[in-house]
């Protein structure tokens, strides 16, 4: 089954041309990537996010397959919806599902959520999809592994990251898994930046129960908590030993609107 662009010519540009110039501006390669075990990148339009965006996938290397988690805005489908098989197609080309990675993922059972095979929550989510092009310009070949999660519970938070490593551990090679999300929403700037510095101090010190707790607690509303939670608990079990914060930025910064801004901030996880 092949998944067709849901944002393309709304959050980035639908001719293969016009996107790889846009990419092209966001996005410097460093002679010496970084190998990582995750990254935490925005999901916004390209004019408003990408250049964090950008900025993170510049540092690190790309593996050949990347588990991609965002959240589920429309509320579709499963809770925790993986997509196991077919192809996602991109202006610049199809990106295939890593159908082995997927199943072994898929495979691991959890106690209190069920990860299941539904391809109908990403249909219309972008979350994910915008995340797509970066990773292809970078390794044209790469295989994904989509996962879109709906508010959970902290403990099937936990559940999902320990099953995320055994399914990664069982797939047998190394894999980049990328959280999606954008940080405050339509706040003023200096309010986004006061609620986004309590979650980002939380994720600087991979402590995914108090990022999960901070967010509740603040009322911050970081639309990927869920996801990047789920990625921290992976990365903590993988031995994970320190997250940088590679760019913070608001929607401000372009528009010049510091009224109501949205805040995007980016991360990489070693």
């Amino acid at each position: 089954m092949s998944r067709i662009p849901a944002v393309a010519n709304m959050f980035y540009p639908g001719d293969k041309d016009r996107l790889r110039e846009q990419l092209s501006s966001f996005v410097r390669p460093t002679p010496e990537p970084r190998k990582v075990i995750a990254a935490i990148s925005p999901h916004a339009g390209y004019m408003y996010s990408g250049g964090v965006a950008g900025a993170v996938f510049s540092q690190i290397s790309i593996q050949d397959t990347v588990v991609i988690l965002g959240p589920n805005h429309r509320g579709m489908g499963a809770n925790v919806a993986l997509n196991t098989s077919g192809m996602w197609e991109m202006p610049m080309g199809s990106v295939p599902i890593n159908e082995a990675l997927a199943e072994s993922i898929l495979g691991v059972s959890t106690s209190v959520v069920k990860i299941e095979d539904d391809s109908e929550a990403h249909t219309m989510e972008h979350s994910i999809e915008v995340q797509v092009p970066f990773l292809q310009f970078l390794r044209p070949e790469v295989s994904i592994v989509p996962i879109g999660v709906s508010h959970l519970t902290y403990d099937a938070c936990q559940e999902i990251g320990q099953a995320l490593v055994q399914g990664i551990q069982g797939f047998g090679k190394e894999v980049l898994m990328v959280a999606s999300t954008d940080m405050t929403h339509y706040e003023s700037q200096d309010e986004a930046k006061s609620k986004d510095k309590l979650a980002i101090d939380r994720i600087l010190d991979l402590d995914p129960k108090g990022l999960y707790e901070t967010v509740s607690r603040h009322g911050i509303s970081m639309c990927g908590m869920i996801p990047t939670t789920i990625v921290l608990e992976a990365c903590r079990a993988m031995g994970a030993e320190r997250a940088e914060l590679v760019q913070y930025a608001t929607s401000g910064d372009v528009t010049g609107d510091y009224d109501q801004v949205v805040g995007y901030a980016g991360f990489i996880v070693y």
